[in-house]
């Protein structure tokens, strides 16, 4: 494993690019793509192969299924729409729910709202199901399956007091910001994310240009398809030049829009919740924002925003470290052998060392054997994301 560096000289690009190389080794992975922005300058780097065999490099415009990462576009819509008054936080998920569907409570009545939908703490499972045998990765549930399997739930915890990572509850939150404008959630993403910030490959629905694009890893996970179903939780493509720009507009680099200040707010503590399943990839968490991350003290300038994704053949990782305008973003695909690093804590560690602070512990939770293998886990026979 990659020793952590002592903060004393900010990383520079080309020792970021060669720590890439060793994470990308030491993760046994087939492709992996690296975007690195700070301060106004950014890099891009390929490893690997497009897929086993090709010969052929990722580069920029390769395209990257980003699994759960779709989840930082939901709440960015989320927030925007809060601070134009189309929503509030506090609304309750009912107040946007088709006719004749009920949303489940809590035993004292509480009810799921929007907030609880986007920090984890509805209270809702992680997924709907088991998902039916060859099912293309991000086409279930759609909208008519998940709203009428919702009104049987019972909730595990009453809304707002225990966070449980859940799938479907962001897939909900997206069809609730649907409701409430008028639109398709597709037409949200391509209005409020897409088209402002000039991305030209980030789509739920690819063409077979993009698809023939699309990075592959050591095994079939199925076609490169029309993702709208699941789009809210993890059904968004997109490419590294994408990703760039949106690293940039994360870090409030002049010439992009205003992001609502309430974005990557922390909005819960681990203290005062019950307790909290799922939301550990990357370490030991100190807050919980809306689909973000807290790590680390805040006080700290070690203290990063991190959001992580897994799914469809894909590891895929964002980390920003506020304080010191800099951020980084991940993507790599499946191989054959058993990795030998933790993908999300390296990252974490060439995060620091390009912003110049101390990296963060290890985190608590995961025995080592467990994290050598996360960047393989997921199969086509486990659509779930992380």
């Amino acid at each position: 494993m990659t020793a952590p560096l002592a903060a004393q000289q900010p990383l520079s690009m080309t020792d970021a690019d060669q720590r890439g190389a060793n994470l990308f080794a030491q993760s046994a992975v087939t492709g992996m793509v690296l975007v690195v922005v700070r301060n106004g300058e950014s890099m891009i780097k390929g490893y690997g192969e497009t897929f086993p065999g090709s010969g052929v490099k990722p580069d920029a415009n390769s395209l990257i299924r980003l699994c759960s990462l779709s989840k930082v576009f939901t709440a960015d819509i989320l927030t925007k729409l809060a601070a134009e008054g189309k929503v509030r936080l506090t609304d309750p998920l009912q107040r946007y729910a088709p006719r004749r569907k009920t949303v489940p409570g809590g035993p004292g009545g509480q009810r799921i709202t929007l907030r609880d939908l986007a920090t984890h703490t509805s209270g809702l499972a992680r997924e709907v199901s088991a998902y039916p045998a060859k099912t293309p990765h991000f086409t279930f549930p759609d909208e008519a399956y998940r709203w009428t399997w919702l009104p049987g739930q019972r909730l595990t915890r009453a809304p707002g007091t225990a966070a449980l990572y859940s799938n479907v509850g962001f897939d909900l939150l997206g069809d609730a910001l649907a409701s409430a404008t008028g639109k398709t959630f597709e037409q949200l993403l391509n209005e409020r994310i897409v088209q402002p910030l000039s991305l030209h490959n980030t789509t739920l629905t690819p063409g077979t240009e993009q698809c023939a694009r699309l990075l592959r890893g050591s095994s079939d996970e199925g076609p490169c398809t029309d993702t709208q179903a699941s789009a809210a939780s993890g059904g968004a493509y997109s490419t590294a030049a994408d990703m760039t720009r949106v690293l940039e507009y994360l870090l409030h680099a002049p010439g992009f829009p205003a992001q609502p200040s309430a974005a990557l707010a922390v909005y819960l503590k681990p203290d005062q919740l019950r307790s909290m399943q799922g939301l550990s990839h990357a370490g030991d968490p100190t807050g919980i924002g809306l689909g973000w991350i807290q790590l680390g003290d805040p006080d700290s300038p070690s203290m990063l925003m991190e959001k992580t994704g897994g799914g469809a053949g894909f590891s895929t990782y964002i980390a920003l470290s506020p304080k010191r305008q800099t951020g980084i973003f991940l993507a790599a695909t499946y191989g054959k052998g058993d990795a030998q690093v933790d993908f999300f804590h390296e990252a974490n560690n060439l995060l620091a060392a390009l912003a110049n602070v101390p990296p963060l512990p290890p985190k608590k939770c995961a025995p080592v054997a467990a994290r050598r293998r996360r960047v393989h886990r997921r199969t086509h026979t486990a659509p779930p994301t992380q």
